[in-house]
């Protein structure tokens, strides 16, 4: 048993740190310190199976397992630490680093009930405890997965499309991001938002948001003539109660599975009762792309520094111009956009330009491993990763466009 193992008499142990060697990690060290003084021990992965069935135990509230990459050739020692766990009634922290997200599944679906990434960021095992300690909400069986919707509103909201050009150029990272920041803008008196994914085949916001997929929002979508308020707000899912999502369908479908009058009155309905309508279409074109094109006030192409998003953003603006759709809509955003210092790079920015006779109105910074973590976590930026830089230029962005849509409503 680990020397660091408080004394019971003394000071009963409500949580334990379970890990190969806590001394790696020391940064939850100071962190459990600061949450739980010095009731709490440390134990490595054989030593918690066997102290979980001992009298010491009982007092026990959680467990925070600490790994990192390393620790994968023995995942089913810790899927076993979790199981018995469990079978105990205690909840489990998972502490991670440079886990692959495969492993990290896994180990979620054993029953792991918070991740937290490592290192840590600032309050957030504090804030987990609290999760972990708050009681669970109470909710009408019935309609506890309904979000209610004010009857009657007319909002007429904005919409605001991210089309990504090419596969991996971070369009759903952008929509996430950029709908959770409006979200957020404003305290109080922030507006109020629908993210709608209609990349209906292999649409990952519901992943980068760690929602489930409904059944409710494929049999909404195959029957919007009879679509009202209620049936759209029970498809809707709540995201931290600030974030109003529409996820894509658990099963892959046909993109002509909608037709355009589909999703012009999803697209009606979500504007009325909402400030801002947010979506992310599928990289391809389909016969409803042109009416989401024309029901947008920004729709941003998402395009990035090499010869195939050059090439298929030249075939974006032929295929608008050949029939003769607002192509003035569009606005190229290129990711992993080289830095301020990269002259060279900014170079290659301004010859793509001017070749494919573009404006790119839009450079976001690349934002490292940070970016794929949070999405692996299901959580924006923001709460994981607030000083990621693509985080701070998805902020200012959404900070604009608010200034602008406020400005637009006092002008009219």
């Amino acid at each position: 048993m680990s020397s660091r193992m408080p004394q019971t008499e003394t000071n009963p142990i409500v949580a334990c740190t379970v890990s190969r060697d806590v001394q790696n990690f020391d940064l939850l060290i100071e962190d459990m310190e600061a949450a739980l003084g010095e009731s709490w021990g440390d134990l490595g992965f054989a030593e918690a199976l066997t102290f979980l069935n001992q009298p010491d135990a009982e007092s026990l509230n959680f467990l925070a397992l600490a790994l990192d990459a390393r620790d994968e050739d023995n995942l089913a020692l810790v899927g076993e630490v979790i199981t018995q766990a469990k079978a105990k009634g205690l909840r489990v922290i998972l502490i991670a680093e440079d886990v692959t997200p495969a492993s990290l599944h896994q180990l979620l679906r054993q029953g792991a009930d918070e991740f937290v990434p490592y290192p840590l960021p600032e309050n957030e095992l504090q804030s987990a405890i609290d999760r972990l300690n708050a009681p669970p909400p109470q909710a009408d069986p019935v309609r506890q997965h309904k979000t209610h919707l004010q009857s009657g509103t007319s909002r007429e909201g904005a919409v605001i499309v991210v089309h990504g050009l090419a596969g991996g150029v971070g369009s759903t990272t952008l929509a996430v991001n950029l709908a959770w920041e409006l979200a957020t803008t404003g305290g109080e008196d922030a507006p109020s938002v629908c993210l709608l994914d209609l990349d209906l085949q292999f649409g990952t916001i519901a992943t980068y948001l760690d929602l489930p997929r409904r059944e409710a929002i494929l049999e909404m979508l195959t029957d919007t003539e009879n679509m009202d308020e209620e049936v759209f707000g029970y498809a809707l899912q709540s995201f931290e109660n600030k974030l109003q999502v529409l996820t894509a369908p658990s099963d892959i479908v046909p993109l002509d599975i909608v037709s355009n009058e589909d999703i012009e009155r999803v697209i009606s309905l979500a504007r009325s009762h909402f400030d801002y309508v947010i979506i992310d279409m599928p990289s391809t074109l389909v016969q409803w792309t042109e009416t989401v094109l024309q029901a947008a006030h920004v729709y941003f192409a998402l395009i990035e520094l090499d010869m195939r998003s050059a090439q298929n953003a030249l075939r974006m603006k032929r295929a608008l111009q050949s029939e003769d759709l607002p192509i003035q809509k569009l606005r190229f955003a290129l990711n992993r956009a080289p830095k301020f210092t990269d002259l060279s790079g900014k170079g290659r920015v301004k010859r793509m330009a001017e070749s494919l006779s573009i404006s790119i109105d839009l450079q976001l910074p690349e934002g490292g491993k940070q970016v794929t973590q949070c999405g692996d976590h299901g959580n924006p930026l923001a709460l994981s990763a607030a000083k990621n830089p693509l985080r701070k230029e998805i902020a200012k962005l959404a900070q604009s466009l608010h200034q602008l849509g406020q400005a637009e409503a006092e002008a009219a």
